[in-house]
């Protein structure tokens, strides 16, 4: 065993520790990184006191690159002997002196300081002394070059710790060294289980480091893998903030939700859809739209974050003092609402993708894609237990079977009839109404909004499930119901693309609801008065909402634009199709009245046939309709003038 250094080497190292652990904010105002120096100038007097480096070392240590650090240069040794010792306790002092320097903004020096740590361990990276002190510096490394966005670079530091790590668990696998028992009598030595401990955190910092690295390279299917894997380690070794873990899987969660979406015969979240983003781990805008690769299923993501919420409230109501009390509470249902609101998106998300699956191409209910499904849902079910195997799972025991056990109760798969979706509509409106209790109106407009618009859709999603006509009415009426005050609270001028959402929302609502007044119609021999009085009325609203749509993209001169933005011009050319079909569907008595309507109807046609041929960007945004009007174009003109023929008659 390996003596201790002196005692006035030790109490200087861990003077330099204390000092380097003093929070900047407690230094001078104007000497902000005063402790840091002094920490420095213990541990500069440190190095001196422990003599120079083994010979040829400092030569090394000039040549060595990301490369030289990978695993395989050369073959590693026991740190045995004085000389060795040595080594191992100025690389310590290497590696403080780097990240000393790294806190104080000087960079250059520290990437010095800790290429001299690993030149001096590289010999002996794999003993028991050495090996969390090498993967420490490389992943220090790591972030350093990852910050000067010299990603390739921090990805070879971070990526050689990795399979350190790897292999050293493979060909040893006890606990190692912490570099801080290098300057520790023998009777201060840390456990076995401390030793563990902290190594496993020294790993858990490498995945979460290579998860950032991935996710700058655009390779967010690994860096997804990463961040889970980290969450894992972090749960199993109860190193984790409750509440931050709880963010950090619900953000994560959301990966697999746009990934399993992007599967569906959509490319994309439908328009208008406004996607909810917490504070991201991994940048969810940026998904690729690569094949699915299910490693974990988001409904036990989410019921661990329920699970940890729970925790955490609990913890809070312990933990909470007279100074916090007004903090902590604030925080917490403030968090709880945001990942109420991630489960209102994974009950949406599952829905939306059922229906993208099943809907012909007028939208309705494909009874044979119904039926295609159904047959594959049981394929689903046999492969469940194949993927549950592969998944990564967070621990065993107790938490898992607590899991399994709220798990059953939701669903993963896509529903395939009206009992399926309504269950997950009851959800995501349990998950809408905690969301609403700290999202209101009064202070977060924007998210509250949001969080309506969410609800909005799970009541268009379910209407579609549903087979009877006039239920499907009061679905849509319910939305108009919510949506509708929104409009009068808000300031257009200031909330104008929201204003903008919503106006066109509501107009489609009245648009849906027409459409189902009017098959009801169809089906009775002799409709009566009543209900063409309704259908007229949800016209006449639909093209209130849809004209108030199209007005917001005037000029303050009340110009129509020439050109309309990419944003808005899908929804401005779906409007403009609208008007010309609602004017179409006016039921009047008045042939003049008619004849108005129609020559109003065909007015809103031709602006699309004309726009899109002086716009070719346009036609791709609206192939379905594009055709529909064109042949209005043609048709309307001649059935105008057979009625102006009749009008001549009568």
């Amino acid at each position: 065993m390996a003596s201790a250094p002196g005692p006035e080497i030790r109490e200087k190292f861990q003077a330099a520790l204390a000092l380097s652990r003093v929070e900047l904010h407690k230094n001078p105002e104007k000497e902000p990184y005063k402790s840091k120096y002094g920490a420095r100038a213990l541990l500069e007097e440190v190095r001196a006191l422990l003599g120079p480096a083994p010979e040829d070392d400092d030569e090394r240590a000039a040549d060595d690159g990301p490369g030289d650090q990978a695993l395989g240069a050369g073959e590693p040794r026991d740190a045995e002997g004085p000389g060795a010792q040595r080594a191992l306790r100025l690389a310590v002092v290497e590696f403080h002196l780097g990240v000393n320097h790294i806190d104080t903004e000087e960079l250059s020096a520290g990437e010095e300081h800790l290429v001299r740590c690993l030149s001096l361990l590289r010999p002996y990276r794999l003993s028991l002394g050495c090996v969390s002190l090498y993967i420490q510096a490389q992943n220090n490394l790591g972030i350093l070059w990852s910050e000067r966005e010299e990603i390739e670079t921090a990805r070879t530091y971070l990526e050689s710790s990795e399979a350190l790590y790897n292999q050293y668990m493979k060909e040893i696998g006890s606990p190692p060294l912490d570099p801080t028992e290098h300057f520790l009598p023998e009777e201060e030595k840390l456990t076995e289980q401390e030793r563990s401990k902290r190594f496993e955190k020294v790993y858990t910092h490498n995945l979460y480091y290579l998860a950032q690295v991935y996710q700058h390279m655009e390779m967010f299917e690994k860096a997804a893998h990463y961040c889970h894997s980290t969450l894992k380690r972090q749960l199993e070794h109860n190193a984790y903030h409750p509440m931050e873990w709880a963010i950090n899987a619900a953000t994560l969660s959301q990966f697999y939700i746009n990934k399993d979406f992007d599967k569906s015969h959509s490319n994309r979240l439908p328009r208008g859809h406004k996607a909810f983003c917490l504070q991201q781990w991994l940048l969810i805008d940026k998904l690729d739209r690569a094949k699915r690769s299910v490693l974990w299923k988001p409904d036990i993501v989410y019921q661990l974050l329920m699970l940890f919420l729970v925790k955490l409230e609990k913890s809070q109501l312990q933990k909470t003092t007279p100074e916090v009390e007004g903090d902590v509470p604030e925080l917490y249902h403030q968090r709880k609402g945001e990942i109420a609101r991630c489960w209102i998106k994974y009950c949406l998300t599952l829905m939306q993708n059922a229906q993208l699956s099943m809907q012909d191409n007028i939208g309705e209910l494909d009874l044979d894609k119904q039926s295609e499904l159904r047959a594959l849902r049981k394929k689903e079910l046999d492969e469940e237990e194949s993927v549950r195997k592969r998944a990564v799972q967070f621990g065993t025991g107790e938490l898992c079977d607590a899991i399994s056990a709220v798990e059953e109760k939701v669903r993963y798969l896509r529903p395939l009839d009206f009992e399926e979706a309504r269950e997950l509509f009851l959800l995501g409106q349990h998950y809408v109404h905690e969301a609403k209790e700290f999202f209101q109106i009064d202070g977060y407009v924007t998210d509250h909004i949001e969080v309506v618009q969410d609800h909005s859709a799970l009541f268009k999603v379910l209407a579609f499930f549903e087979a009877d006509m006039e239920r499907r009415c009061k679905m849509h009426k319910r939305r108009i119901a919510m949506l509708e005050p929104l409009t009068v609270d808000l300031n257009p001028q200031y909330y104008l693309l929201v204003n903008r959402q919503i106006q066109f929302e509501i107009a489609h609502a009245y648009y849906d609801m027409m459409d189902l007044k009017v098959a009801i119609a169809d089906k009775l021999r002799d409709p009566d008065s009543h209900i063409v009085k309704k259908i007229n009325s949800l016209n006449k609203s639909a093209l209130k909402y849809y004209q108030l749509f199209l007005d917001s993209l005037r000029d303050p001169n009340k110009v129509f634009p020439e050109h309309i933005g990419e944003d808005v011009l899908r929804p401005a050319m779906l409007a403009k199709f609208r008007v010309a079909r609602l004017y179409g569907k006016i039921i009047t008595a008045d042939p003049k009245k008619e004849l108005e309507n129609l020559a109003t109807s065909l007015e809103h046609y031709k602006f699309i046939v004309d726009y899109c041929e002086t716009h070719p960007e346009a036609a791709q945004e609206i192939e379905v309709e594009l055709e529909l009007s064109k042949e209005m174009v043609s048709l309307l003109p001649t059935k105008m003038e057979r009625f102006r023929a009749k009008m001549a008659l009568t």
